[in-house]
């Protein structure tokens, strides 16, 4: 096993996935459950290409995702994937939750943090992508200041290369609608028409809550779970 992998006994959502499976199926079963899960976890990084573990700046999320895709195969009652959406995004966005008691995304000055953030975030994954060629490629685009919208995208992403590879596109959009919560969580908007589960890319257009443009679009979702965002119809 490459030592650049993140191991489960490392990873940071591993107490709270257990404690879930123990919560929701007892004690017993779910420690049966969860050696399927070490299992499909540990089969997984045999085969998956180098990320770099925690020297990649998104490696908690490449991983966090290997998780939820070993997780869900475990799982003896198959329940509607549907069912585990709110424990998943609250595992992911717990850092939104705390950060939504002081960053608020109606302010000017948060949006401009915000883009900035988005283009360190660019920066650090164009010096990734050349050490580990399996990771996030991210594509940043001009801030329109007149109308405070952030905009960036994900033309490659991990979580959905590594879905496509083992039939697990089903689950993916667990890890992909959790971005609308974590967005919600500090006061914005995300409108994203595609990710790249079921699209050619990831795209954010990010603003403020009670930004007039926000309320231009609404959620739905497509055949596949994923939740992508529709313009109104007048």
């Amino acid at each position: 096993m490459n030592a650049e992998h993140i191991t489960l006994e490392k990873l940071s959502y591993t107490p709270k996935v257990k404690a879930w499976i123990n919560d929701r199926y007892g004690k017993e079963e779910g420690a049966v459950i969860w050696k399927q899960v070490e299992k499909n976890y540990n089969a997984y990084l045999e085969g998956c290409p180098e990320y770099g573990g925690k020297k990649n700046g998104h490696g908690e999320g490449i991983y966090g995702g290997m998780l939820i895709f070993a997780l869900y195969p475990a799982l003896p009652d198959q329940p509607p994937v549907e069912e585990l959406s709110e424990f998943v995004s609250g595992l992911f966005m717990e850092p939104f939750r705390k950060l939504g008691k002081v960053f608020n995304l109606n302010r000017s000055r948060d949006m401009w943090i915000i883009e900035k953030v988005f283009k360190k975030v660019a920066r650090r994954d164009a010096k990734d992508i050349k050490k580990y060629p399996a990771g996030f490629i991210t594509v940043p685009e001009p801030y329109d200041k007149e109308h405070h919208v952030a905009r960036y995208h994900f033309e490659q992403c991990p979580n959905a290369d590594f879905a496509r590879r083992h039939g697990l596109l089903h689950v993916l959009p667990l890890l992909c609608n959790s971005d609308f919560t974590g967005i919600d969580l500090i006061h914005g908007k995300l409108i994203r028409c595609g990710t790249c589960g079921n699209s050619d890319k990831c795209d954010y257009m990010i603003m403020g809550d009670e930004n007039p443009l926000a309320s231009n679009c609404e959620l739905v979702a497509d055949e596949g779970g994923f939740l992508v965002s529709r313009r109104k119809e007048k």
